[in-house]
């Protein structure tokens, strides 16, 4: 059974910082590709960020440049360094394990709230 536990949110102002963490049980997830994905209040949840089991990374256009996403597979985290912070950032950011068969496995989110 993968579980997925996210920590880091907070609020912080509009040009600051955040390290979202999510750690991750059981050794399946090494071979995921894992993702942060966000959700605005009244909008849709979107994909952020995401890395493959090898290292390859993908961002959405709206944070490139800002975040980034890495993986540490000796301590089964993932993480996102999110910089430059834009009120628009603000949503709840949830980590998702992705595989090849099979359904994903979602956290439980963590907010994260950007001020101007």
């Amino acid at each position: 059974q993968v579980q997925l536990v996210e920590s880091g949110g907070g609020l912080v102002q509009a040009g600051g910082s955040l390290r979202l963490s999510c750690a991750a049980s059981g050794s399946r997830v090494r071979t995921a590709t894992m993702a942060w994905y966000r959700q605005a209040p009244g909008k849709q949840r979107e994909l952020a960020a995401s890395i493959t089991s090898g290292g390859s990374t993908n961002y959405a256009d709206s944070v490139k440049g800002r975040f980034t996403i890495a993986r540490d597979n000796a301590k089964n985290t993932v993480y996102l360094q999110m910089n430059s912070l834009r009120p628009e950032d603000t949503g709840v950011y949830y980590c998702a394990a992705n595989y090849a068969y099979g359904s994903p496995n979602w956290g439980q989110g963590t907010q994260v709230t950007v001020s101007s």
